[in-house]
């Protein structure tokens, strides 16, 4: 579903991503690890243009890009396809939980103000919150938020979900109910990219497991090999020192 070949991205004279090779299948679920300022997170921003890469390839089904030309309809279509999920929520604070998934329906996609608010609160039920169509993010919890988020994601139907770190603004006890809801999509068979530092939880649900320093792929493997006989020095300094 997702090729990546020889992507580079660099801000002014700080190189953040340079030359990431990524491969991703239908279904599958790819976590993303490594120490801050790896380049983790702008990896999943230049898949869907909320940061330009300088060069490389990608093709998302059968979109392909030149990252170092691209286009306005390109872009539009890339983000036609995937969905992020923001660490801090991204919610619209002035409108409802209901409003904030079905806003992107009714003005992008066109969708009938009774059909967008239909679809709205099936998404809702989905991930636990059909009693909060009314409420606005003040009065939501952080765990709830993020739900809201992941509704708001599922809602267009992406071809790929990015995660970026979204556990990570949650107190400890709220964790748990937003990863339940990212278990049941994988389970789902939900194509997913997803930056965390939750390492029991990307032992669980990844597929596969990348880490990253540097701007580089140090390593890529199953969860049980990278836990447990990583090949690379660094990728066992980096796990020895996070998990107890």
């Amino acid at each position: 579903m997702l090729e990546i070949t020889d992507l580079h991205k660099s801000f002014d004279q700080l190189k953040v991503l340079e030359g990431i090779d990524l491969n991703m299948n239908q279904g599958e679920v790819v976590v993303v690890i490594g120490p801050s300022g790896s380049g983790k997170s702008t990896l999943l921003r230049c898949i869907n243009y909320l940061e330009t890469p300088n060069s490389g390839q990608l093709k998302l089904g059968n979109l392909e890009v030149d990252l170092s030309q691209q286009n306005k309809e390109e872009i539009h279509q890339l983000r036609q396809k995937t969905a992020m999920v923001f660490q801090n929520y991204n919610l619209f604070k002035n409108k409802t939980a209901l409003e904030n998934i079905t806003e992107a329906l009714k003005i992008v996609q066109n969708i009938a103000a009774d059909r967008a608010e239909k679809i709205g609160l099936e998404l809702l039920e989905k991930v636990g919150l059909s009693d909060k169509a009314e409420k606005y993010p003040a009065s939501l919890s952080g765990g709830q938020k993020q739900r809201v988020g992941i509704a708001r994601a599922l809602a267009t139907k992406p071809d790929l979900m990015l995660f970026d770190e979204p556990t990570s603004a949650l107190d400890p006890e709220l964790i748990g109910e937003v990863l339940g809801v990212i278990r049941q999509l994988a389970q789902e068979g939900m194509t997913m990219l997803i930056v965390t530092h939750e390492m029991g939880f990307a032992r669980e649900v990844a597929d596969r497991i990348i880490f990253i320093e540097d701007g580089h792929i140090i390593e890529a493997s199953e969860p049980e090999k990278i836990f447990s006989n990583p090949t690379q020095k660094r990728t066992n300094e980096f796990l020895s020192r996070i998990i107890s």
